[in-house]
């Protein structure tokens, strides 16, 4: 690795019968999804810029462009980084990715993964970005879950405005609790695997490299050149290796503003009170609405303040992403498989909704 523009090359994998040769294989087909909600992020994003302060538009697209607008805004961010990571990942060898992470298959490594994932100050969807690029890199699936579940809204920024609006005490509840559904969601998906009933990442590695993590780290920044021409080889890979999630990512933002557009936000918000039905319902919103973490952060405050159901907004913030639409297709198509798609929101929902009903008790 001399320079930042030079990646590991990747090893040759013979696919088998009837298997995509890699992920990239459909990029020769255009991607109407990823290129219809874009045209439709960017078509709303432009008309709220160039119309804002002048109602004269219906109220529906009123509230749909500055939702576009508002979400747009506090995610960008997030993806830009995502981005970034993934070139970065693309271009650390192998053995010292799975050296961080530990061995698959293990409680060591799961906590390592969930530790990963808290540490990483991205959103929901720039997490997606780097996840897939873990999975590629060899992770294991329980790795990969973990990883996932405890890092979206446990990001530093994200930590402290929830001490803000909800107090020290229910904050770091809600972070030692997602992370125990990070470990425990992670041990259940290496169970299953180990015992044949989820297929086991293809890319699976075991680093070969018996030299300890810091020397390698050491070892690697020694080779490290920046130039102009690495850094933007890196946002290109970036860019390239993150399709996929930004496909869904812009289907979500155009679902959850088209939602708020026709739902109105008090009508669902007064209903989230501190009962087995307040809960279940939580849950039913948290998977139809699309809301990124930013946007789910102030959202679940508001229901521990206003309708004293702490229960409720841990389950908002977690089955947002257990149940997340965008989440579940992403995992999907990262590891072509539904049933391991479908098996995240049915691990780890019954996890979230036991944690709720004891919170709202406690509450």
């Amino acid at each position: 690795m001399g320079d930042c523009c030079n990646k590991e090359p990747k090893p040759k994998v013979a696919a088998s019968s009837g298997e995509a040769e890699s992920c990239h294989s459909q990029k020769q087909r255009p991607d109407y999804l990823l290129w219809a909600s874009a045209t439709i992020v960017l078509f709303c994003y432009v008309l709220y810029w160039l119309v804002d302060g002048h109602p004269d538009l219906p109220q529906w697209l009123v509230v749909m462009t500055s939702g576009v607008y508002e979400l747009i805004n506090r995610m960008w961010w997030g993806l830009v980084a995502a981005v970034v990571f993934v070139g970065l990942l693309e271009r650390i060898p192998r053995d010292l990715v799975m050296s961080a992470l530990g061995q698959g298959g293990t409680l060591k490594g799961i906590i390592r993964a969930t530790i990963a994932g808290v540490l990483l100050d991205l959103c929901s969807h720039g997490i997606l970005m780097v996840g897939a690029k873990l999975y590629e890199r060899g992770a294991s699936l329980g790795q990969l879950m973990a990883f996932l579940i405890a890092s979206p809204w446990n990001s530093l920024s994200l930590t402290i405005i929830l001490v803000a609006l909800i107090g020290f005490g229910w904050t770091l509840a809600f972070v030692l609790l997602s992370m125990a559904v990070g470990v425990v969601t992670g041990l259940i998906f290496d169970y299953l695997v180990s015992g044949g009933k989820l297929p086991s990442n293809p890319n699976h590695a075991v680093s070969t490299n018996g030299e300890s993590l810091p020397r390698q780290l050491g070892q690697l920044m020694k080779t490290i050149k920046i130039t102009p021409s690495g850094l933007w080889a890196l946002l290109k890979d970036g860019l390239r290796d993150s399709k996929m999630v930004f496909r869904w990512v812009f289907f979500g933002v155009v679902v959850a503003t088209a939602v708020r557009a026709f739902v109105p936000t008090d009508t669902y918000q007064t209903l989230f009170g501190p009962t087995v039905a307040g809960l279940l319902l939580t849950l039913l919103v948290a998977t139809l609405i699309e809301v990124c973490s930013e946007g789910s952060t102030p959202i679940a405050a508001d229901i521990v303040t206003r309708a004293a159901a702490p229960g409720n907004g841990f389950t908002f913030l977690m089955a947002g992403i257990a149940t997340d639409y965008t989440e579940v297709m992403v995992i999907r198509d990262m590891t072509k498989s539904w049933k391991i798609a479908l098996f995240l929101p049915l691990v780890s929902v019954p996890q979230i909704l036991v944690i709720g009903w004891i919170l709202n008790q406690l509450g």
